[in-house]
């Protein structure tokens, strides 16, 4: 199947590769379906846009210091757009994120509607846990399980990356579980919650253990519109997010 029109396949050559597989990836066949079904059946507003209905690889900068993870592409967001945290509507989660790295000097605009409105990360890569949109936006323990490969590819491929921000507990969660297959986690697990930092690794270790881990709540709907999220709590958290990536 060719590429969505408005993505575009760029960067170096792993992370290209990476892109590949997870765009090919059929591992999960109950959100293989389920995005499939909500490609066909559109949402009324999109019912004349093509949607990408695959799985979703992360985008931004090949010589990132700061990955962002976050949970899953959303049915009529990612999922139609090909872009994580994009075209889930205006004050959605994606214009919440990106308003955050744009204040942060991150991004170059706000706002994050379609791969073609001009969006550029610098110094971050953004990508999610689960690849595929899920039912009821919760996927199963499996089947981010099943894309941690894929998580492994992009990270190998961004050799400048040193902050990891998991958004969310579910993003949290994944980013432990990938790096305890290789290296043991310290004990207490480290605890999730907003600001939360974890250094899993002994100073100088190299590779995802030797990784800042910062938590952050997501930046759903539920959390922005109830007020468990504001835009000041994001600017707290990237401030420290810079000063980690910078080395300071």
């Amino acid at each position: 199947m060719p590429p969505h029109p408005s993505v575009q396949v760029s960067g170096p050559r792993a992370l290209i590769q990476a892109r590949r597989a997870i765009v090919a990836c059929h591992r999960c066949l109950r959100l293989r379906a389920y995005c499939a079904e909500v490609a066909r059946t559109k949402r009324a507003a999109y019912r004349h846009e093509a949607y990408w209905g695959r799985p979703v690889p992360g985008f931004g900068d090949p010589d990132a210091r700061i990955l962002i993870l976050g949970l899953a592409p959303a049915a009529h967001g990612a999922n139609r757009t090909g872009r994580v945290f994009t075209g889930d509507g205006a004050g959605g989660s994606g214009d919440f994120l990106m308003g955050g790295l744009h204040r942060a000097g991150l991004a170059s605009i706000p706002t994050s509607h379609h791969p073609a409105d001009g969006l550029r990360l610098r110094g971050v890569f953004v990508a999610a846990a689960a690849r595929c949109a899920p039912p009821g936006n919760k996927p199963l323990p499996g089947e981010v399980e099943n894309c941690r490969p894929h998580l492994s590819a992009e990270v190998r491929a961004l050799p400048r990356l040193r902050v990891v921000v998991a958004l969310g507990r579910v993003a949290w969660d994944a980013w432990l579980a990938f790096v305890a297959s290789s290296t043991a986690l310290p004990r207490p697990r480290p605890a999730f919650t907003h600001g939360a930092e974890a250094r899993l690794a002994p100073s100088g270790t190299t590779g995802p253990a030797g990784f800042t881990l910062v938590g952050c709540f997501h930046p759903s709907r539920q959390n922005t519109h109830t007020g468990k999220v504001t835009a000041a709590m994001y600017d707290d958290v990237f401030d420290r997010v810079v000063a980690l990536a910078a080395g300071t």
